[in-house]
């Protein structure tokens, strides 16, 4: 089977561990001081869904990026990614690191619902932590990645009809990702557990959940990296979607690791520099309102 999340939450919380014990220091340039804000409540849906913010210690408002974990939308939570979320801070971005609601108690899409409820949060609470509104980013890995790119493809601007929030991101870093669930060989019945039932029984979750449904002219840049070993989350799944991207005419970059499986790539140093290196380019040295739209 093509994509076999459902039998590797093994492989995938190993991955979890892996990440919390990488060094990614080598990927900070110029090391900013930043403050650990631990454990901020930023939903209440049932339960409370908590977030980190490293804010760098800078008298000038910062971009951001939210930062989302991986584990087949079934494992991990805000520490996962902790490292990336340093590295950043140290380059002066304002970094949240959010948990969500799991599968299978938590079925598609409150996933995503609450990456934009987190993405809401920042917004709401930009004076609190130095953000700059018109600067915020995401990066994220795995189902992290899937969920950061379908952010980035059906991001809206304020409007009447959505009570103004702005769910927009000016830039999206995507590792390993998922990107269109659309057609599946096993008729989509490894994601039962996430979208409660297959293809042909709930085809419009599958639509929904699918980043690559979306994409328009309109979309922010994006960068992807990915293992050319992945068996977990197959390779061209980020690289369909990057084509389409640019198909479409937004700017996309794709960054592949010789020999590297997914487990692998996520902490590969040479991919993360560059990630960052992205991110630097398209958010810090702008400002102004990004360009808007209305999907």
């Amino acid at each position: 089977m093509a994509f076999r999340y459902a039998k590797v939450l093994g492989l995938l919380v190993l991955l979890s561990q892996l990440i919390w014990l990488a060094d990614v220091s080598a990927q900070v340039k110029e090391t900013v001081e930043y403050e650990l804000h631990e454990g901020v409540v930023y939903k209440v849906v049932g339960e409370k869904l908590l977030l980190d913010a490293y804010i760098p210690k800078l008298e000038a408002k910062c971009p951001a990026i939210l930062v989302v974990h991986g584990g087949a939308w079934r494992e991990g939570d805000r520490k996962q990614l902790a490292e990336y979320a340093k590295a950043l801070a140290g380059r002066g971005f304002s970094c949240f690191a959010i948990s969500y609601r799991l599968a299978p108690k938590h079925k598609f899409p409150a996933q995503i619902e609450d990456c934009r409820d987190a993405l809401k949060w920042i917004r709401d609470n930009a004076d609190q932590f130095k953000v700059d509104i018109n600067r915020v980013g995401a990066i994220g890995y795995s189902a992290g990645g899937h969920l950061v790119s379908l952010l980035g493809t059906t991001g809206e601007s304020p409007t009447e009809a959505n009570g103004k929030v702005d769910s927009r991101l000016q830039a999206v870093v995507a590792g390993g990702a998922p990107t269109d669930f659309r057609w599946m060989p096993d008729n989509g019945e490894w994601a039962r557990y996430w979208m409660g039932g297959n293809l042909t029984e709930v085809p419009e979750k599958f639509n929904q959940a699918s980043p690559a449904a979306f994409i328009d002219a309109e979309d922010p840049p994006f960068f992807f990296f990915h293992g050319k070993r992945d068996s977990i989350v197959p390779m061209f799944w980020s690289y369909s979607c990057h084509l389409a991207l640019k198909d479409a005419g937004v700017s996309s970059r794709m960054h592949t690791i010789d020999g590297a499986g997914h487990i692998k790539a996520a902490f590969d140093k040479n991919a993360l520099a560059e990630a960052f290196d992205f991110l630097e380019a398209e958010l810090s040295s702008k400002t102004g309102d990004p360009k808007g739209f209305t999907k």
